[in-house]
């Protein structure tokens, strides 16, 4: 199971040094929305000059052509995984898939399925009756027979994900803590160890390693608890 490092920092400098910092235990990185449109594809290319594997978070969500061609632009800085919004529906999801399939550089593209923000109160404010795990459940149904090679959902879903779909799907989970961490934001999250024993593919940390005293050490022990 790989670990992913969240870079939700301020700007170019602090992502490199923490990604600097904790390099010899973190599998990939991951750039969000606010960094990246912060910084730009400058950060991307500088981070992949640094010799790191990237992870880009964009969660892309617009009618099928624009997604298709954000597609093409991101395959292009070399980053190894793409998120974009299973919400987007099975068109837009269809035409990532063939934009990447395209540009040849074998990017997976993972649509997120429920945000681990997000209970069941909030998707009905947003009109959707279904409970969190269920409509986790529609989208990655939805997602994967579009093509995607896999999805991001919270580690609480993995388990039956992968009893309903196999060991293939790369299942990329944020909201993962360790034991006697702050939830934060989160609100259906699960230890590092319990991801694993879920068939996560890899987990993704941002907070537990970037705000601890030594984030190295902290990243090392999360890496431990993956193995």
């Amino acid at each position: 199971m790989d670990l992913i490092l969240a870079l939700d920092v301020d700007n170019r400098a602090d992502a490199q040094r923490l990604a600097a910092q904790t390099a010899d235990s973190v599998d990939l990185v991951k750039v969000g929305l606010e960094l990246f449109t912060r910084e730009g594809p400058q950060l991307v290319r500088a981070l992949r000059q640094d010799g790191h594997r990237i992870m880009l978070d964009l969660k892309l969500h617009d009618i099928p052509n624009t997604v298709a061609q954000a597609v093409r632009s991101c395959c292009g800085l070399g980053v190894e995984l793409l998120t974009l919004h299973a919400g987007g529906g099975p068109a837009m999801i269809e035409a990532a898939v063939r934009a990447e399939e395209a540009e040849g550089n074998g990017v997976k593209l993972l649509p997120v399925t429920v945000l681990t923000s997000m209970n069941a109160e909030q998707l009905q404010a947003i009109g959707v009756a279904r409970s969190p795990e269920s409509q986790v459940q529609l989208l990655a149904r939805m997602a994967l027979q579009a093509g995607a090679p896999g999805l991001v959902c919270s580690p609480m879903e993995v388990e039956t994900l992968r009893q309903q779909h196999g060991t293939q799907p790369h299942l990329v989970t944020p909201g993962v803590r360790p034991a006697g961490s702050a939830t934060d934001d989160q609100q259906r999250i699960a230890t590092p160890a319990a991801a694993k024993i879920w068939g996560a593919s890899a987990i993704v940390v941002g907070r537990p390693i970037r705000m601890a005293e030594d984030p190295a050490a902290a990243a090392r022990n999360i890496k431990d608890a993956c193995r």
